[in-house]
């Protein structure tokens, strides 16, 4: 059985058409917790905090520590970051499920604004928040262009790429991916994981580390359903236009709506609707 990051083999038994059961072999996704901590301080006064708890698709923690931070206000620019690890610890068997993320002794953590339990599960990125209004973070960036654009045409072939670059729902169909894409339909980068939130998080930490926020003049693309807490993260990371496969929810529509970010959903069979900022897409 051929194995990618991200996945395993289990036994199953396998029931076909006519009742007949047989033991075979499957690949699931893996799902395992992340602990994100953060080192932070000056020189003299340095203090390690557990930040969070996460279940995720093991690969890509750095960029998956970092865009939860930034997501969360808490960490606000490439140059607040020292350095991103797994940590050291006792017991090898879970070393690759903690990682420390440090700060520079300049940077200051937000931790006022990290409002959420320590827990989140692969399907809720904000299981925890005490209100709407706690989720509601103030973007450092707005998505105020309104010359970034895309064409129709392009938006169409823009699901097909990203399918075929989605390695380990290939073999598990069990993953989400997000996507940024140039206005030209050029894939730039794609991230998978079991929660759509932390695929999102991923994406928005390579960017981070790339030094690319706001992340201007580009398209980010869901392979699912959009929910407020995926326009949140996009609004804080300064993107204008997002596009996905599955439908928006109400909040994710008001929430687009007031960030001026476009939001496309239903976006397969060359159709798509429209829900919020219409005027970057075109039809030439």
């Amino acid at each position: 059985m051929l194995l990618i990051v991200g996945s395993t083999g289990i036994a199953i038994q396998k029931c076909d058409s006519t009742g007949h059961f047989m033991n075979t072999d499957d690949v699931v996704a893996i799902e395992e917790p992340l602990e994100i901590r953060l080192d932070f301080g000056t020189v003299n006064n340095r203090q390690i905090q557990n930040v969070a708890v996460t279940m995720r698709t093991p690969g890509n923690d750095a960029e998956l520590a970092l865009g939860f931070l930034f997501t969360e206000g808490i960490i606000t620019h490439h140059q607040d970051i020292a350095s991103a690890q797994h940590a050291f610890i006792a017991c090898a068997e879970n070393r690759e499920n903690v990682i420390v993320i440090s700060l520079q002794p300049h940077a200051v953590a937000n931790l006022g604004k990290a409002n959420r339990n320590f827990y989140t599960t692969s399907s809720c990125g904000v299981c925890g928040k005490s209100s709407i209004s706690a989720i509601r973070t103030v973007s450092t960036y707005t998505a105020d262009s309104n010359y970034d654009t895309i064409t129709a045409e392009t938006l169409y072939h823009l699901p097909t790429i990203l399918r075929n670059h989605q390695d380990v729902f290939d073999t598990t169909g069990g993953l989400h991916a997000s996507a940024l894409f140039t206005p030209e339909g050029e894939l730039l980068c794609v991230r998978e994981d079991v929660g759509r939130h932390n695929a999102l998080d991923k994406l928005i930490g390579y960017a981070l580390q790339n030094n690319w926020l706001p992340i201007q003049n580009k398209i980010l693309l869901l392979s699912g359903r959009v929910s407020f807490e995926l326009v949140q993260k996009a609004a804080m990371a300064g993107i204008g236009i997002i596009a996905a496969i599955g439908a928006p929810s109400s909040l994710a529509v008001q929430l687009a709506k007031e960030f001026n970010i476009t939001l496309v959903g239903f976006l397969r069979n060359q159709r798509f609707n429209i829900y919020t900022a219409g005027h970057r897409i075109t039809n030439y």
